[in-house]
């Protein structure tokens, strides 16, 4: 059987937290079942959220002391992998018998990573993937990822892998995951332009493969009662957009703005070999005789303790 139906679940993280965003993600359980999803797709730090607009309270060479109070409540509002908040998802997933993509803020000591989770019905959480390049100020409050999470998993029908909002735009890493053989992208973010669109349809078209984005919706300063200097009031911090893009760069679902909701699609994967009939980017339509990449996939430790 070829045929397959996926979903981007077009959701925020509440104002509230971590536990009132993953009673939100559960509600949706009936209607994944009813779509008869085998994977849904989440956006980039759902669980722990994307404080737009925040700077916590950092400047050229110094910062002021509600910054770390600000800090403080972001890290206690993260998540641990694995965790309370990971059995949840993994049981959701059991349950409606659906792989899971979820972009969290994972708390791994006294460092955050934005982390996307990949969670299977039968292996439970199979994997994660941190993001390599926090952008701009996200490197402030988030760490770096490595090589070592950066991989595919087998949900059965598919081989699937994750890239996280800007990353998406390194072209080694896309690289990296197109040898793998890569069939379902997932794209966990926070970008709402329409240029991100065009991206994500590129990548399709360059990976002949399936790209599932999946974007938050968060309300404008008006309707969280946060501000940020120099947004508008009335204007959403985030509007949505998500979509679901086929082999050659067709959209097939979306983009969805302005609500939250699950967007389903059925998908034939024997698209993915014909798409790859004239163009195979790691095959041969490679020249490994002009170019070639290493990636180096070892976890990397700062310190690393010998007896």
């Amino acid at each position: 059987m070829t045929k397959h139906i996926v979903s981007a679940l077009q959701i925020g993280a509440k104002e509230s937290g971590k536990q009132e965003t993953l009673q939100s993600i559960l509600s949706y359980e009936n209607e994944i079942i009813q779509s008869k999803s085998e994977l849904v797709v989440m956006p980039e730090a759902l669980l722990g959220g994307y404080p737009k607009g925040e700077t916590f309270g950092t400047y050229l060479g110094y910062r002021l002391d509600a910054g770390r109070e600000a800090y403080e409540r972001y890290y206690a509002n993260a998540v641990n992998v694995p965790g309370e908040e990971t059995d949840e998802l993994v049981a959701l997933s059991q349950r409606t018998q659906c792989s899971i993509v979820i972009g969290v803020i994972e708390r791994a000591g006294s460092t955050l990573y934005c982390t996307s989770l990949h969670i299977t019905p039968s292996h439970g959480l199979v994997g994660k993937h941190r993001k390599l390049m926090p952008t701009g100020t996200e490197r402030l409050i988030w760490g770096q990822g490595d090589g070592s999470m950066l991989s595919t998993v087998d949900t059965g029908f598919a081989k699937i892998g994750s890239a996280i909002c800007w990353e998406n735009h390194m072209p080694l890493l896309r690289m990296a995951m197109y040898a793998q053989g890569i069939d379902i992208w997932c794209a966990p973010t926070v970008d709402e332009r329409e240029i991100w669109q065009c991206s994500m349809r590129h990548i399709a078209h360059e990976g002949r493969c399936f790209v599932i984005s999946a974007v938050q919706v968060q309300g404008s300063p008006e309707q969280t009662g946060r501000s940020a200097e120099g947004w508008d009031p009335s204007r959403p911090f985030i509007k949505g957009g998500s979509m679901i893009v086929d082999p050659l760069g067709n959209i097939l679902a979306g983009p969805m703005y302005g609500e939250e909701g699950l967007l389903s699609v059925e998908i034939d994967m024997s698209q993915i070999t014909k798409s790859r009939y004239d163009f195979d980017v790691v095959g041969h339509y490679a020249r490994p005789d002009v170019f070639s990449l290493q990636v180096d996939v070892t976890a990397k430790k700062s310190v690393t303790l010998k007896s």
